[in-house]
């Protein structure tokens, strides 16, 4: 079997997604993307196929040995993403070569089913609480919400205020044993996180997300006794060279690396076993499409340390375009009791409505994250 052909589709809502085709008529389906430089890495797409084309894709390991290795510059969202979307693909080809899922290609799945959570939207405080309710009667037993608008370095109570508010009127709203993850977005610098932290122990968090940017790594140990809650990070860290010291430092308590972001399934299998090792936990980042779900249900089928899948049906990002649109058969990801079984198909486990994909690639996307300013003028994190 020879790789043919890589192609890639830009599509709404904010996606990218690829299909690497083979001789013998199999193909393979990945979705590299960082949001909002989606044409960034569909061209780094390109220039890796060079590589690859005339290869036997069964090779992967090696693959993405030298995908990664042999270039001089290495790492970074752009290589990582496209390199996360050809191994996607790699391991659908061949899961179904062989008909089986990916799961049981990594060594049999330790679960049939995994919790997932909603992405309630409002990054202001007023409807948040009926955003909460209303995952909540969608059979979703956890939520999670971005904690506040922009801060400043230094900024007033006003705005601890309005976050205590926020996250008290989601408590208030779905009660005390519905999870609630907070997410501070890389929006909050540390002496702000300091003050966070601790003002929202009383509303028992899940957990509290990049409390402050990866790159501020060393301020968690200050953050992290201020509080009971699990400290979350990940979503901006790329392989698990970048994961080893945040697991070495030993005040995370849960890993987010994203499948499309971090090298694929096969570094973020290598990710998650690191982790185990440390006792950390694993929820993975997917804020994404279809493929970067199925993929994502794959690892979480063979992760011990997985407790909880981030998912993106009917995200507030999702204009134009949510989850199912793109799958022949949607039924395939089935919700039941806050719970998403663990696809059983071969490969990833899913079927990619070509047609309709090309259909909507004809209008592609041109996703941009908002730029925001404080009151000063000077850009704000978003």
């Amino acid at each position: 079997m020879k790789i043919t052909r890589l192609t890639t589709y830009v599509v709404p809502p904010r996606w990218l997604f690829l299909k690497i085709d083979t001789d013998e008529g199999i193909s393979g389906w990945g979705e590299p993307v960082v949001e909002g430089r989606a044409r960034t890495v569909a061209a780094a797409v390109d220039e890796l196929a060079d590589y690859l084309i005339g290869k036997d894709p069964r090779h992967i390991e090696d693959h993405w040995t030298v995908l990664y290795r042999g270039g001089f510059y290495r790492g970074g969202a752009i290589h990582m993403s496209a390199l996360a979307g050809i191994d996607q693909a790699l391991w659908d080809i061949k899961g179904k070569a062989l008909g089986v899922p990916v799961a049981e290609l990594l060594g049999g799945r330790v679960r049939d089913r995994i919790r997932v959570y909603s992405w309630i939207g409002g990054d202001r405080p007023a409807d948040t609480a009926n955003a909460a309710r209303a995952a909540v009667a969608r059979g979703f037993s956890a939520i999670k919400l971005n904690a506040s608008e922009e801060l400043q370095f230094v900024d007033s109570h006003a705005k601890v205020d309005a976050v205590l508010a926020s996250v008290g009127a989601v408590r208030d709203a779905v009660g005390g044993e519905i999870g609630i993850g907070v997410d501070f977005h890389g929006r909050v610098h540390k002496p702000m996180a300091k003050i966070l932290i601790k003002e929202l122990e009383p509303f028992r968090p899940m957990f509290i997300e990049e409390p402050v940017l990866s790159e501020h790594y060393e301020a968690l140990k200050e953050l992290a006794p201020l509080s009971c809650a699990p400290i979350a990070l990940g979503e901006r860290l790329y392989s698990r060279w970048d994961f080893k010291r945040i697991l070495a430092e030993g005040y995370v308590d849960i890993i987010q690396p994203d499948a499309s972001h971090a090298g694929g399934i096969t570094e973020t299998r290598k990710i998650a076993s690191m982790a185990e090792a440390y006792d950390v936990a694993l929820a993975l980042h997917c804020p994404l499409g279809p493929i970067a779900l199925a993929t994502c249900l794959q690892l979480d089928g063979v992760c011990y340390n997985a407790f909880i899948q981030e998912q993106s049906l009917g995200i507030h990002y999702n204009e134009g375009n949510d989850l199912l649109d793109y799958l022949s058969s949607p039924e395939v990801f089935h919700y039941q009791d806050g719970f998403v079984a663990i696809p059983d198909g071969p490969g990833l486990g899913i079927q990619v409505n070509e047609d309709y994909v090309i259909e909507r690639a004809r209008s592609g996307h041109r996703w941009r994250n908002p730029i925001w300013r404080h009151a000063d003028g000077s850009v704000a994190e978003w």
